[in-house]
């Protein structure tokens, strides 16, 4: 599951200087229409797992972990919801801050790492890590802060890497999940050193890659309900054969093995047990 990094790699905590056209790139990119299209089934899925269990999915407590420039939290705070967003950048901080004031909305935003969060115990009802997990050399430590600042039966979403997909968006090379440990810490090396454009010009690249099961298997072990987005799959509304085509590959597994293979990020949306 993990692609571990060298040991001068080695941190407890993602950090790095934003360069402006990287704060350009992202603060343009998650105000397009594209990128709300992305953020939009999140907050729907996540609130359709509350309602499966049959909790509430109105005017909840929500934490972005890695919140950026703000994007996902203005349309969290858009439906009602309370917002909190944490990131290493200060200049994204400033960015999200701004961005909900511009629509009369209010959040509350830091600076802070992911391994390290100033939030209080068991205090949100969502906790969201999107493309996180994968940068963090101690992945372990932003799971285990974002189930400490969770409610019980509040539903952590993450999405990451997926190491059985070989399209993936970090690495501009052909296959690159595929490719094994030793080769992936090369490349790593080259991409932060002599060949910077190996991973888009990303001064911290990913160094983990994740499968659906290793993932569920770690917050099972922590005691969380995990649902993939196959498990959410709607299939209403494709068609008088298609629809049941749809639900019989899903219901028996076969959606969820293919996706697995087809996609490639690896999403989940977990619910935290009562300890």
């Amino acid at each position: 599951m993990n692609v571990a990094a060298t040991p001068q790699e080695q941190s407890n905590g993602w950090t790095h200087e934003t360069a402006p056209d990287f704060r350009r790139y992202y603060e343009d990119n998650h105000d397009s229409p594209a990128a709300r299209a992305r953020f939009i089934p999140v907050m729907e899925r996540v609130l359709e797992v509350r309602l499966r269990r049959g909790l509430s999915a109105e005017r909840l407590s929500v934490l972005d972990i890695g919140c950026g420039p703000g994007a996902q939290c203005l349309l969290w705070a858009e439906g009602g919801h309370r917002v909190s967003g944490v990131d290493i950048s200060a200049d994204f901080v400033e960015l999200a801050r701004k961005r909900l004031e511009r629509h009369g909305l209010n959040g509350d935003f830091e600076t802070a790492s992911a391994t390290a969060l100033p939030i209080g115990s068991s205090s949100k009802d969502v906790v969201l890590l999107p493309e996180l997990l994968e940068h963090v050399a101690d992945w372990q430590s932003v799971i285990s802060e974002a189930d400490r600042v969770l409610k019980p039966e509040g539903v952590l979403y993450l999405s990451t890497t997926n190491v059985l997909c070989p399209k993936q968006m970090e690495f501009e090379l052909p296959l690159y999940s595929w490719y094994p440990g030793f080769v992936k810490r090369k490349v790593k090396r080259l991409s932060v050193t002599s060949h910077p454009h190996f991973a888009n010009h990303a001064q911290y690249p990913a160094v983990n890659w994740f499968t659906y099961r290793g993932l569920i298997h770690h917050l099972e072990a922590m005691g969380y309900k995990c649902y993939t987005r196959f498990d959410l799959f709607r299939h209403e509304g494709r068609g008088k054969l298609t629809s049941p085509t749809l639900r019989w590959a899903r219901d028996s597994g076969l959606l969820g093995l293919a996706g697995q293979i087809l996609t490639a990020s690896t999403v989940l949306y977990c619910v935290k047990g009562r300890r």
